[in-house]
């Protein structure tokens, strides 16, 4: 599994107790959305499968969670700050809600050109406006405001989303 093949949910906080539980900070609740019995954590550069023995919310975006072969807080203290991920091909293909985080990765079209113009490398969701950071193939980072007037087309099979650009926005 790589990076590709899933996206970036949240993060591993502290433990909590001493049976092995773990605070997930998550952006994303498509575990739950989907019933997902597992996710994958990052750990030294790999993106290792770690089953759910039982989960609960604690608020909007954070979990206690309780991994299968996790029992004490010596082992759950080694996932604290792993990033977690979700599985591209566990998410319902006709659900029409699409989480942010699942955008990345995507290739962003030009409508007007038909051309690429780079990759969606991150969303950033720190302003009241919702930027895509794309990664143009020249190596520049763009910020394009991720509005619903501007998007023609999302497409999840070929993993590209097709915009309509205001003009002058790729020359800022």
């Amino acid at each position: 599994m790589t990076t590709i093949d899933a996206f970036n949910i949240g993060r591993i906080g502290k433990t909590h107790g001493v049976k092995g539980e773990v605070t997930f900070h998550f952006t994303d609740d498509v575990f739950d959305r989907v019933d997902a019995d597992y996710v994958f954590v990052e750990t030294e550069g790999l993106l290792v499968p770690f089953f759910f023995e039982e989960y609960r919310f604690r608020s909007e975006e954070t979990a206690l969670v309780k991994f299968a072969g996790i029992d004490d807080a010596d082992r759950a203290a080694e996932l604290t700050g792993c990033d977690v991920y979700f599985p591209r091909e566990l998410c319902d293909e006709d659900d029409e809600e699409l989480s942010w985080q699942e955008l990345v990765g995507y290739t962003l079209l030009d409508s007007t050109t038909g051309h690429p113009v780079g990759t969606i490398a991150a969303i950033d969701l720190s302003t009241i406006n919702t930027l895509f950071e794309v990664q143009s193939s020249d190596g520049q980072r763009l910020l394009v405001p991720a509005n619903d007037d501007f998007v023609d087309d999302i497409d999840r099979g070929t993993r590209t989303i097709t915009m309509h650009l205001p003009e002058g926005l790729m020359d800022i």
